[in-house]
C-alpha cells in the first residue's frame, strides 16, 4: 500500500517537525574544536620550540620488587646468585602491559625491598637500595660480587613500576611499565586517548611518594605541559580525566527528551498515515 503524503503541511505538522528538529539538536552535545585540540599556541609562535621537563629517573622505594640477574665468565658460579627467574611484567615483549580483570597481575618473583630499604642477596647479604636509582644499585652489587665472581655483569630492574589511567578515556586500566619510563602522553595513548567527552584542560595526576600525596593539574591544550613536573609519570601515579560539560549535558538531555521524541514520532506517524 502506497502512502500519499500531503503537498502542503498544516500548522500542527509544521510545529511537530520543528519540535523534532529542536529535540534532535539537544540530544547531541556540542563540543568546541577549541576544547579538543592539543598543544595550542599563538599563531605567531607556531614554529617556536618548547622547553622539555628534565627526564625523570625513578628511585627505588620500600615495597618495590627488584629483579637482579647476574652473569660472569663462569655460568655455573653465576647461577648461584640467580635464585629467581626473570619474570618482569611485560619483559618478554619489552612493551607496557595492560592489566585488566580478565588478565590479572601475574605473580612476580624478585627481591622485595624490606621496611629498612634493603634486599638480601645470596652470599652477599643485605644491600641497601632505597632512595637509589637502578643504575646505582647495579654498580653497587657488581662491586660486591667481584669477591666471588670474575668480571661479573649485573642487570637490575624494577618489576613494580605501574601507572593507572581512569575516567573519560577509551580504555581505563592499570599499566605495567617494563622500561621504568613513561610520559603522561604515552599513558593516555595506551588507554586509547581522551574521549570526546573528557576535559583535556584539567587532567589530574595523583602522586604518592615518601608518605606524601600530591595533586597536579595539566592542561593538554597548552604547550607548557612539556616542562611540567607531571609530564613524566612516577611509579603508582594515577591519571584521572574528568568528564566535561558535554557528557553531563548529553546524559541529562537524553533522559529528559527521549520520551518526548518517541511520543512525537509516534504522533507524527499517526497523522501521516491518515493522509
Amino acid at each position: 500500500m502506497k502512502i500519499a503524503f500531503p503537498r502542503k503541511l498544516n500548522s500542527y505538522q509544521h510545529y511537530l517537525i520543528l519540535s523534532l528538529l529542536i529535540c534532535s539538536q539537544y540530544l547531541v552535545g556540542c563540543v568546541s574544536t577549541k576544547e579538543l585540540a592539543y598543544f595550542q599556541d599563538d599563531a605567531a609562535q607556531a614554529n617556536a620550540s618548547a622547553a622539555t621537563a628534565e627526564r625523570y629517573v625513578p628511585k627505588i622505594q620500600v615495597g618495590d620488587i627488584l629483579s637482579v640477574q647476574v652473569s660472569s665468565l663462569n655460568p655455573e658460579a653465576s647461577s648461584f646468585f640467580n635464585p629467581y627467574t626473570a619474570t618482569a611484567i611485560g619483559e618478554r615483549t619489552g612493551q607496557p602491559l595492560q592489566v585488566t580483570t580478565s588478565t590479572p597481575l601475574p605473580a612476580v618473583n624478585g627481591y622485595l625491598v624490606d621496611p629498612t630499604g634493603a634486599i638480601e642477596l645470596p652470599m652477599v647479604g643485605k644491600v641497601n637500595v632505597a632512595g637509589q636509582t637502578v643504575a646505582q644499585i647495579k654498580e653497587k652489587i657488581r662491586g660486591m660480587l667481584t669477591e666471588y665472581l670474575k668480571e661479573p655483569t649485573v642487570n637490575v630492574r624494577n618489576l613494580t613500576f605501574r601507572v593507572s589511567v581512569m575516567g573519560e578515556v577509551s580504555r581505563p586500566s592499570l599499566f605495567a611499565i617494563p622500561n621504568e619510563q613513561i610520559t603522561l602522553l604515552e599513558a593516555l595513548s595506551l588507554s586509547g586517548d581522551v574521549t570526546i567527552y573528557g576535559r583535556r584542560d584539567n587532567i589530574l595526576i595523583i602522586r604518592e611518594e615518601n608518605g606524601q600525596r600530591t595533586f597536579g593539574r595539566i592542561d593538554l591544550t597548552k604547550r607548557d605541559i612539556f616542562n611540567s613536573p607531571y609530564y613524566y609519570l612516577h611509579p603508582n601515579d594515577v591519571v584521572y580525566v574528568e568528564p566535561g560539560r558535554a557528557r553531563a549535558a548529553t546524559a541529562d538531555r537524553t533522559n529528559q527528551l527521549l520520551p518526548i521524541v518517541l511520543s512525537a514520532l509516534s504522533f507524527v506517524a499517526i497523522i501521516v498515515s491518515r493522509f
